[in-house]
């Protein structure tokens, strides 16, 4: 637990909800850093006078609980360790192991004064059995690789690397902190990521659903890495990858794009992908239709397709619907008449329309961006973001920020 690295804006969320009778879930893709975030969890414990005899920390995954992947035997085999006097705080890593880990977590809570912390590498851990037993009983605090802060904090640069350049290496290399240790050497970075997608794809998909063909999930995942950012449905995704001749065309309608929904969603649940919504922003009405997938790192995306600069635009658009889900935002693609908002960003109280682009210097761009927002009936904050250095930081009342900036701000 020596050379852990402080990911403040997560230890402060289990900080904050320390003791308080919910069950704490981090969520987020394998090696994003829940381990971590557990040991450092496990140091505040210890460092606030938490003696060592009622710390229980387990990770599913080791050999060493080989024989626990009953439930039952879980059971007997926590409660027998836990202190009888005083609160004994639980802290289980990739619980998902554990068949029905929800029956002994919920009984865990009924028998004994315990504090529960758990991490999990796939969505079906909070699948409908789970959130009907502990409904309302639990809290998911959502794990994402670094943020471009967090990365400036990682790494460590020569005094004369620009802020510029910096952003490049993270548009290059991604967020996931286990690449800290080859210091932006692109064969041994790429190499690790590839391990970490191979774990993703047997663990966490293969293993979880039976009949999967490995290579339509390959051409699937390939399909989505190069159309980031861009509308698709299922069925159009279906259409081209059947014309390619990679899913045998059938005569029932719709079943290429059936197949490649079901994969799709499993690469969500793997948190791989997110799929964003339409929201037409006049009608206040969610579309059923025509969503966008966003990529968890872009340093998966180029490990898969090699790094190429020519998609810059959505590439940022990618980073900046990332940092809007680490500022808690609720994320949609807005529509209005026929144009299109990159993000209308939702907060209980709070609402911002974002678009985002390489640039704003041609007149062309500059009207195509502005016009969607130009056309929004409500006062709410109109930002468009784009890598310009420019003196004119608002037209018309929507504003036109850096986009390096904006990520720096807190």
């Amino acid at each position: 637990m020596t050379d852990l690295i402080n990911r403040p804006q997560y230890l402060n969320q289990l900080i904050q909800n320390k003791d308080i009778d919910l069950v704490k879930i981090v969520t987020g893709i394998r090696r994003c850093g829940k381990s971590s975030l557990l040991d450092l969890f496990h140091k505040y414990l210890t460092e606030n006078g938490v003696p060592d005899a009622h710390i229980i920390h387990m990770n599913m995954e080791s050999l060493r609980y080989r024989d626990l992947t009953n439930y039952l035997f879980f059971y007997d085999y926590v409660s027998k360790r836990i202190s009888p006097d005083g609160k004994t705080y639980l802290i289980f890593d990739e619980l998902q192991a554990v068949e029905h880990w929800e029956k002994a977590i919920e009984s865990f809570r009924l028998d004994f004064d315990v504090d529960i912390y758990i991490t999990g590498s796939n969505a079906y851990l909070l699948s409908t059995e789970f959130s009907t037993l502990l409904s309302g009983r639990y809290v998911e605090i959502r794990m994402l690789p670094l943020s471009f802060r967090e990365f400036l904090d990682f790494y460590e640069f020569a005094p004369d690397v620009s802020m510029e350049e910096k952003f490049q290496k993270y548009l290059q290399f991604g967020g996931m902190p286990i690449l800290r240790e080859y210091k932006f050497n692109e064969t041994r970075s790429n190499q690790a990521l590839e391990g970490i997608y191979s774990t993703v794809v047997l663990r966490d998909i293969l293993q979880r659903n039976n009949g999967i063909n490995q290579a339509m999930l390959q051409k699937i995942m390939l399909f989505l890495c190069s159309n980031i950012g861009s509308i698709t449905s299922p069925n159009s995704i279906g259409n081209i990858l059947a014309n390619e001749g990679d899913i045998p065309t059938v005569k029932a309608k719709n079943i290429a794009g059936k197949t490649v929904e079901r994969y799709i969603s499993m690469l969500r649940n793997a948190f791989v992908f997110f799929s964003v919504e339409r929201y037409d922003v006049k009608g206040k009405q969610l579309l059923k239709t025509l969503g966008k997938n966003y990529i968890i790192d872009m340093g998966f995306r180029n490990m898969l397709l090699g790094y190429r600069d020519a998609d810059r635009g959505h590439i940022l658009e990618n980073i900046v619907f990332l940092e809007l889900l680490r500022r808690d935002y609720r994320v949609y693609i807005g529509k209005i008449g026929e144009t299109e908002i990159d993000f209308v960003a939702e907060k209980p109280n709070d609402k911002v329309y974002i678009q985002v682009t390489e640039s704003m210097q041609s007149p062309e761009t500059r009207e195509r961006e502005l016009r969607p927002l130009r056309m929004i009936p409500d006062n709410y904050e109109k930002i468009v973001l784009s890598m310009d250095r420019s003196f004119i930081n608002s037209y018309d009342g929507i504003k036109s920020l850096n986009l390096i900036d904006w990520l720096l701000r807190s």
